[in-house]
């Protein structure tokens, strides 16, 4: 195996990988980022074009005497939510699952970084479907600390005893990519059921 399983887990509670490819050779699972706030900081951005411009040109013929002194933090905005929205369309992971090479390939990208995860069929002992705890969000000065919920998972299970998460989503989706994914690898599908509270 070469690359570090920690990069390849996820804060957030849904991913949702779509099937691009599949054929004899291989599949192919692609997830994107957020778009949707991808693309209304892009849409508020542009939106706020029409003040910052004037604001810099103010600034560049007055200097920060004039009276567009105060509103300087426009521009900056715009930049701020130009450079959010690029981050959150940059994010993207894939899964590649090659049958000729036996190999099992993560990719995760971002504006800043890419990693990449590379396994041979041979170290994958099988699929689970369980779920995860997410947290449902973080801790505000004066509230509770941010508490966890289970979240339908799929991981592959290691022959060396650590786990890979492949996807987290709803339960049906999950089941039928865990059907298709252990059928193609020739794995057992395990479940692991939920911890009871009493």
């Amino acid at each position: 195996m070469q690359g570090n399983l920690s990069e390849f887990e996820a804060l957030g509670s849904r991913l949702g990988f779509r099937l691009i490819q599949e054929t004899p050779e291989r599949i192919v699972l692609a997830w994107q980022g957020a778009r949707f706030p991808a693309f209304l900081c892009l849409g508020i951005a542009l939106a706020l074009l029409s003040i910052s411009v004037p604001i810099l040109e103010a600034l560049r013929q007055r200097g920060f005497q004039g009276p567009a002194a105060s509103l300087w933090y426009f521009p900056l905005m715009n930049l701020v939510l130009l450079g959010i929205s690029f981050y959150l369309l940059s994010l993207k992971r894939t899964i590649v699952v090659d049958a000729k090479a036996k190999t099992i390939v993560l990719a995760k990208r971002t504006l800043l970084r890419r990693s990449q995860l590379r396994l041979n069929w041979d170290e994958v002992k099988a699929l689970r479907l369980g779920t995860d705890q997410v947290y449902s969000g973080f801790a505000i000065a004066g509230s509770s600390a941010a508490e966890t919920y289970p979240v339908p998972s799929l991981r592959l299970v290691l022959k060396s005893g650590g786990t890979i998460l492949l996807d987290r989503s709803g339960m049906k989706k999950l089941e039928s990519l865990a059907e298709r994914l252990g059928s193609y690898l020739n794995k057992d599908v395990v479940t692991q059921q939920p911890a009871s509270h009493s």
